[in-house]
């Protein structure tokens, strides 16, 4: 499977993107909506089920504690995402999202996806969703079945007025790049942060990875350790291991306050 997503500045955007994706016959169990602070009710107005616009209806079912109805493979969740805050995620895929992102789902939830395939979740971005859903934006994640389908996909997501992953993601690290490019160079005055910067950045994604977050240092440095060889691979002859182990740290750090800034102001 393959995972296409776009990233909306707006809800009615993403609204509207929905709609033209189920109007190709792209099924309900295919699409997953994540808007940040908003109640299930209010997005039983987003067409999940063509055969019942504009609400959800049965597709969604009563909504009960941190649970939805299932009756055509549609989920409706609230949960609170470690950094990020009150996000109502539509979909199946959007359930093993904020599982993965260390969000808390509901019992019910949890057995559901026991039998629900995550195959094609892209964890490694993850943190992009985040940072955008922080943002108050509305991340659309269409699972298509091979590269050819998620072609078209691809182009309604754009002409809806979507952003594309990889552009957000860009967009998240130049909002970061000047703090670190201090940082980095007062900690190795020797070294030049801009011929060191694609592996520190590796680094620092490498710790936002959702498998390896909010956990001890002791617990992800066999991982942290591996990744590190295997860029060593990608760039043989290439002196990066400092460059990258310092980005992890920091990548580590960073998602570390974050959770604490959320935790202050839910106090």
């Amino acid at each position: 499977m393959h995972a296409v997503t776009g990233i909306f500045s707006s809800q009615s955007q993403a609204e509207r993107a929905v709609s033209a994706l189920r109007a190709t016959g792209i099924a309900a169990d295919k699409i997953t909506f994540l808007t940040p602070n908003q109640t299930p009710e209010k997005l039983k107005a987003v067409p999940v089920d063509t055969a019942e616009q504009p609400g959800m209806g049965k597709a969604i079912g009563a909504v009960v504690g941190a649970a939805g109805g299932f009756s055509t493979g549609a989920l409706l969740v609230a949960a609170v995402i470690p950094g990020v805050g009150p996000v109502t995620v539509l979909g199946m895929l959007g359930g093993a999202v904020i599982a993965a992102a260390g969000g808390v789902l509901g019992a019910e939830v949890g057995e559901h996806l026991e039998n629900f395939t995550t195959d094609g979740i892209p964890e490694d971005e993850i943190f992009v969703y985040e940072d955008a859903l922080r943002k108050g934006r509305t991340v659309v994640i269409v699972l298509a079945e091979n590269e050819g389908a998620a072609g078209p996909v691809r182009a309604l997501l754009k002409a809806e007025g979507a952003e594309a992953v990889d552009a957000a993601r860009h967009q998240w690290w130049i909002g970061l790049r000047a703090a670190e490019n201090e940082h980095y160079s007062a900690a190795l005055p020797a070294r030049s942060f801009q011929e060191d910067e694609k592996y520190y950045r590796l680094g620092f994604e490498a710790a936002l990875h959702a498998r390896t977050r909010c956990k001890e240092f002791d617990q992800v440095s066999a991982e942290m350790a591996s990744s590190l060889e295997e860029v060593k691979k990608q760039h043989p002859g290439v002196d990066l291991e400092e460059a990258y182990t310092r980005g992890y740290q920091r990548g580590r750090d960073y998602y570390q306050r974050l959770c604490d800034e959320a935790k202050s102001k839910a106090a």
